[in-house]
């Protein structure tokens, strides 16, 4: 990784983009997340969609105080002179139903896409993505049975990294390496990265930064830049620009040497 340059301390990046954190399930790692926002500072920060677990809340509730903490930095931003654009993905897909209405609550922007224009003049596309992926745009039952094999795999990774723990492993993401190992997946992730590509370039971009597939990249596709700002809940990624416009993928957890096997605590800033 990149020396990261601070204020005070804190990491000081011109813009932050984060998506997937999946708030409402117990994959999410919300503390990761709580202590990112609350010790990174911003002037512009994007929420790429799938923030809020709509799908899963409404089949069983889970929230934590580590989740309120998430929600809480994020105001704290905006208060703070932030620009914070929210932008629904499919699972938060409840606030879609708003984006005709262009609210702004307590200072946070709803907007169905963004163009975010770095400091040495890129021109990025910002959206979430499903749109692009044909098994939620058409066949919604399909989606629903992926996101429960997702969960499943989840549940099996927990268990399986218990395991690896007490054998004295570091953690490793099973359901990760299951959708790097499926052929078909892997097919429908370079669809997936090539249309968001095209209609960036179609529409005049430099590049698209999206979200939805938990797999963080940053590649060139053609003549513009392809970027995915990962997840919360397999890894902890997020995209951020530095101050001279230099793009950058960072992993918080191991930026930070945090484990995922760490007990799911309130985490407090440290000096």
């Amino acid at each position: 990784m990149n020396a990261l340059s601070t204020t005070g301390g804190r990491p000081a990046y011109r813009s932050v983009f984060i998506s997937d954190t999946h708030l409402g399930t117990r994959g999410c790692r919300s503390d990761f997340l709580a202590d990112f926002l609350r010790r990174a500072s911003c002037e512009y920060l994007y929420l790429v969609g799938d923030i809020i677990d709509g799908w899963r809340l409404r089949k069983s509730w889970y929230w934590d105080e580590n989740h309120d903490d998430v929600l809480r930095q994020i105001v704290c931003h905006a208060r703070g002179g932030t620009q914070v654009t929210y932008i629904p993905g499919n699972h938060d897909e409840m606030f879609r139903a708003w984006l005709p209405l262009g609210l702004e609550i307590s200072g946070i922007k709803l907007r169905q896409e963004a163009v975010h224009v770095t400091a040495d003049g890129t021109r990025l596309l910002v959206l979430h993505g499903d749109e692009f992926d044909s098994v939620v745009r058409y066949a919604k039952v399909l989606a629903l049975l992926g996101d429960w094999a997702y969960t499943l795999a989840l549940t099996v990774n927990r268990y399986f990294n218990a395991c690896r723990r007490r054998l004295g492993y570091p953690y490793w993401s099973l359901s990760a390496w299951l959708k790097r190992q499926v052929k078909e997946a892997v097919k429908a992730i370079d669809r997936f990265e090539y249309a968001l590509a095209h209609e960036a370039e179609r529409r005049g971009f430099d590049g698209v930064v999206c979200g939805h597939i938990h797999q963080a990249q940053m590649r060139k596709v053609g003549r513009v830049w392809y970027i995915n700002d990962g997840d919360w809940v397999e890894s902890c990624t997020a995209l951020v620009e530095h101050h001279d416009g230099r793009l950058e993928l960072i992993d918080w957890a191991a930026l930070n040497r945090l484990s995922f096997f760490a007990p799911r605590a309130r985490m407090t800033q440290t000096a």
